[in-house]
């Protein structure tokens, strides 16, 4: 929450305004704090209890709890945000001198990269413990079938014995 607040906070600590710019922002985090609190129980006042949320464009005829429970929803989920923005009022405060840094190289560049970041504020207070592409490896849809078909199980494994043994090079056929 925090992250998706960040540009919100910063607009009001930097500009002493907020602009529509950061509305997205704020819906995303508002859907967040919900689905924290109605789907997934993550509520201790509400309860380990979970409703669904309506979809996007979906109209609600009833709500499957009480008017009382609503505004308890409404509560709590007005509670995580605010306790996410003064965290990330915190943090932007705390920060200032980096963030405008970040600023400054946004509007040189526009967008920054991985390598930019490690510029500007240093390696992360933490070790890695993979890259990103190693965290996404294989990931699929929950429905998505990512297993190997049966003759290709260790295609990767033989590849490297394959290229020391061949000494001239061969012409691979493709299947049509």
């Amino acid at each position: 929450m925090c992250m998706m607040l960040g540009g919100r906070v910063a607009e009001h600590v930097f500009f002493g305004r907020i602009t529509t710019g950061a509305q997205d922002d704020l819906k995303k985090v508002t859907q967040s704090a919900y689905a924290q609190v109605v789907q997934f129980g993550m509520s201790d006042r509400v309860g380990q209890v979970s409703f669904d949320l309506p979809r996007q464009g979906e109209m609600v005829l009833e709500k499957p709890y009480s008017e009382a429970t609503a505004e308890l929803i409404d509560s709590e989920v007005r509670e995580l945000i605010e306790r996410a923005y003064q965290r990330t009022l915190e943090l932007v405060t705390e920060k200032r001198e980096l963030v405008e840094l970040v600023g400054q190289r946004l509007l040189q560049r526009e967008i920054l990269d991985k390598a930019d970041m490690l510029e500007l504020l240093g390696p992360r207070p933490f070790e890695e413990k993979c890259t990103y592409e190693e965290f996404v490896e294989g990931t699929g849809s929950f429905e998505e079938d990512t297993s190997l078909p049966e003759g290709l199980k260790d295609w990767n494994q033989e590849r490297g014995v394959e290229e020391e043994t061949t000494s001239p090079p061969q012409v691979k056929q493709q299947a049509v």
